[in-house]
């Protein structure tokens, strides 16, 4: 049977401020890391983990691989590499001479494309376990799943795929939709709406907020009345600087990329695709327009 090696993912700037306090390897993915989800698709397709960089395949350690795509370079000796449409390698094999051009397997290179691969993480999923009572009001219209020792207070609704973790406080009177991840120990509160995020533990959105195409790192406290926007008025795809230059995320919708640790004032509002560097602060009142690094 084949090996696999998964090299430690170094640093990754495109996807700063995330990968500014962790690897990407380790970030979680409908709360489960990307490295765990590359070892259970490599699995899954018929291959043994073996570490070490002897091993019959390599991996670049931010590929996100498509199972169909995945299953035919496995099931195929004589590919030799899996390339995705700009050229970024995404599993090499030491024999075999073609190369198999994919469009569903990608690199994760920036921030934005961490919702990409949460999404399809939840999609893919195939159960959703409650692990927590809730109230009987809760609203469900798709598939949730709920850690242990998670309270869900009157008045919440969920709608989409949506993962809560252990030890979390969500509602009263809270709407959470899309693909949304919520990490251990975060609290949603009061008149929150989550749409198609990722939280990651020891969040707070505690009231009157509105966070969408959004992540927040850990240890993030959202002010009250802290509201990101997603949408342009041109309906045009959000641009966001990565390194000095400007780039064309290819999202129409694109929240906040909140690094841990930072602190909004109440009533902060975020413009699409900015991103705050960890244990940054905003004041109350204050309009996120540009980046704050520091």
């Amino acid at each position: 049977m084949a090996t696999f090696h998964l090299p430690a993912a170094g640093d990754a700037p495109g996807c700063h401020p995330l990968t500014v306090t962790r690897s990407l390897a380790d970030f979680p993915l409908g709360n489960v890391t990307l490295r765990r989800h590359q070892q259970a698709a490599l699995i899954a397709a018929g291959l043994s983990e073996v570490p070490g960089p002897a091993a019959d395949l390599q991996v670049n350690p931010a590929a996100w691989f498509a199972p169909a795509e995945l299953a035919t370079f496995v099931a195929d000796s004589s590919y030799a590499s899996m390339v995705q449409e700009d050229g970024t390698v995404l599993l090499r094999r030491q024999v075999g001479s073609r190369e198999l051009r994919v469009t569903q397997s990608y690199a994760i290179a920036y921030s934005w494309d961490l919702l990409r691969a949460n999404a399809e993480a939840m999609t893919a999923r195939k159960t959703y376990a409650m692990d927590s009572g809730a109230h009987a009001s809760l609203y469900v219209d798709g598939r949730l799943q709920v850690g242990k020792g998670t309270k869900i207070l009157p008045g919440v609704v969920i709608e989409g795929d949506v993962i809560i973790g252990d030890n979390c406080k969500v509602g009263p009177n809270c709407y959470i939709r899309g693909s949304t991840a919520i990490g251990d120990k975060c609290h949603v509160g009061q008149a929150v709406e989550i749409k198609n995020s990722i939280l990651l533990s020891g969040t707070n959105v505690g009231h009157l907020s509105y966070l969408g195409d959004s992540i927040l790192g850990e240890k993030v406290n959202f002010g009250a009345g802290t509201i990101t926007s997603n949408l342009r008025h041109d309906g045009g795809t959000h641009r966001s600087p990565v390194e000095g230059r400007m780039v064309d995320t290819g999202r129409r919708k694109l929240g906040a990329i909140v690094g841990d640790g930072v602190h909004t004032g109440i009533h902060t509002s975020l413009y699409p695709g900015r991103k705050l560097w960890p244990k940054t602060i905003t004041l109350p009142g204050a309009i996120v327009d540009k980046d704050i690094l520091s």
